[in-house]
């Protein structure tokens, strides 16, 4: 099933079967030959670049930035500040700094030449494997608060429709004043005691989700699932939805990779992030999703006014949510110079895209970054940027395969833990798939626990219909849950 989502290790304590997960966890990312660890001479590289990096002459320390994660995050990509515009009525001016990797980073040198390998970094319950030495990743690199950085500083205009209207980028120093956390400015808006800045975030948020729903678009508010130890040997699934304030910052990097891509498409040089459009089939199978989970979906409703009402709070349609991720399928990098690509859009999004705000954590984002600087800049795109481009799409799509199955091997194993002791029970459950080659298998969803998996039957899987199945088989040491028609 496709992942897209980190799953979080929670347990009341440390547990024998939170340790359990942790080992499982470590077997995985052995298996996947991953590795949090780099070889000595990435890390002696990273170190000498963290003490000599190259500084901009432009010092826009003045603006007041803040940055807004969760709360233990290190690797600081962004930082935000938003003012109302002074030129116009009713506008905006959107400050975005992204952390500057080409600062410490050297093409061709040993970080570089890993981050080449790596692709991005990888995410699953609590483990990540980085992309870069956390040196640079959560120390000298990253946009901490106080701390004086160099960065790729976007100064976005906004009008007052939420359209954006302008847009500059350029090097410059800059100085975080704050680490907010998601759940901190969750609940200072909802005790109605937010900043200006965040008031201001929440205006841009909205209208920008106001203008997606115009031209089609949606983003998936995608859950994160956290399986939670209540209690020795037990575990429960539970999904967090994505609070308001997080759905606003993401309109912002949204607004951001779409003024890069502008910026792109116009020059005729870059890398863009496109998604085709949907296949048919796989629209019909989310209508069958949406049945066995109970969802009412209008025949004649689009599936992105559907998705605008789910709600991520309630587990049904969280697990409608990440099954709409089949939808993504198809994502992809495009690279060109000197003549568009005949696919450029991201359907998705409804718009051309590129991926500029998370260079810590993605290696594209660092090229796209260094074509849209120097686009604005008036100077030639860098000889190695140009140069890297041929093999780009190839080593994100490789990067994207492997942070894939290292995601969707830790679901295996986490919904593996969570059934391991209900073998034996049976379950209420809508057949959403069946295999063309062989009738007697397929894919069913369960409402309770909200999961997906596989079935097998003596006779065909009846297509859409409800079914009972029986829970044959949930080993944690191999990630293989196993149901039977009954």
């Amino acid at each position: 099933m496709p992942s897209n989502r980190v799953v979080k290790v929670r347990s009341s304590g440390d547990g024998v079967t939170a340790q359990e997960m942790r080992d499982g966890i470590a077997a995985i990312q052995q298996e996947m030959q991953v590795s949090a660890a780099f070889p000595e001479e990435v890390e002696r590289a990273a170190s000498q670049a963290a003490a000599e990096p190259r500084l901009p002459d432009l010092d826009r320390t003045d603006i007041e930035l803040v940055t807004i994660d969760p709360e233990s995050a290190r690797d600081l990509d962004q930082a935000l500040h938003i003012e109302r515009d002074p030129d116009t009525s009713g506008g905006y001016v959107v400050h975005y700094a992204i952390a500057d990797v080409a600062a410490f980073v050297t093409p061709g040198d040993p970080v570089d030449v890993e981050a080449n390998r790596r692709g991005e970094t990888l995410y699953g319950a609590d483990s990540k494997i980085p992309l870069h030495p956390t040196v640079l990743s959560e120390d000298t690199a990253s946009l901490l608060p106080d701390q004086v950085r160099p960065a790729l500083l976007w100064t976005i205009k906004v009008d007052e429709t939420g359209e954006g209207t302008d847009v500059q980028v350029e090097r410059a120093l800059v100085r975080s004043r704050a680490k907010l956390s998601y759940d901190q400015v969750q609940a200072d808006v909802d005790a109605g005691r937010e900043s200006e800045l965040i008031g201001l975030l929440r205006e841009v948020g909205e209208l920008r989700l106001a203008r997606e729903a115009s031209r089609g678009g949606v983003s998936l508010p995608l859950p994160e699932q956290e399986l939670v130890e209540a209690g020795e040997g037990h575990w429960e699934l539970e999904f967090r939805r994505l609070t308001p304030v997080e759905t606003w910052n993401a309109q912002i990097s949204l607004l951001t990779g779409m003024a890069a891509a502008s910026l792109m498409v116009y020059a005729r040089v870059g890398v863009l992030r496109t998604l085709p459009p949907a296949d048919p089939r796989d629209v019909q199978r989310l209508h069958r999703t949406a049945r066995a989970l109970g969802i009412a979906w209008p025949a004649e409703q689009l599936y992105p006014d559907f998705v605008r009402t789910l709600d991520p709070s309630r587990p049904t349609h969280a697990a409608m949510i990440v099954a709409c991720t089949r939808l993504l399928r198809g994502a992809g990098y495009v690279t060109f110079n000197g003549e568009l690509p005949e696919q450029a859009q991201h359907s998705a999004l409804a718009s051309e895209y590129a991926h500029v705000t998370a260079p810590l954590r993605r290696l594209v984002d660092r090229y796209a970054g260094e074509v849209c600087v120097a686009l604005c800049a008036g100077t030639e795109v860098p000889e190695w940027v140009v140069a890297a481009m041929t093999e780009l799409p190839d080593t994100m799509r490789e990067s994207g395969r492997r942070a894939n199955q290292y995601e969707n091997a830790i679901v295996n194993l986490c919904e593996a833990e969570l059934l391991h002791d209900r073998v034996g029970e049976r379950f209420a459950a809508v057949v959403v798939e069946v295999d063309e080659k062989d009738a007697t298998k397929g894919d069913i969803t369960i409402e309770d626990p909200a999961i997906e998996a596989s079935v097998r039957g003596e006779r065909d899987l009846p297509l859409g219909e409800e079914v009972t199945v029986e829970l044959v088989q949930a080993d944690p040491a191999s990630r293989s849950v196993e149901f039977r028609l009954v």
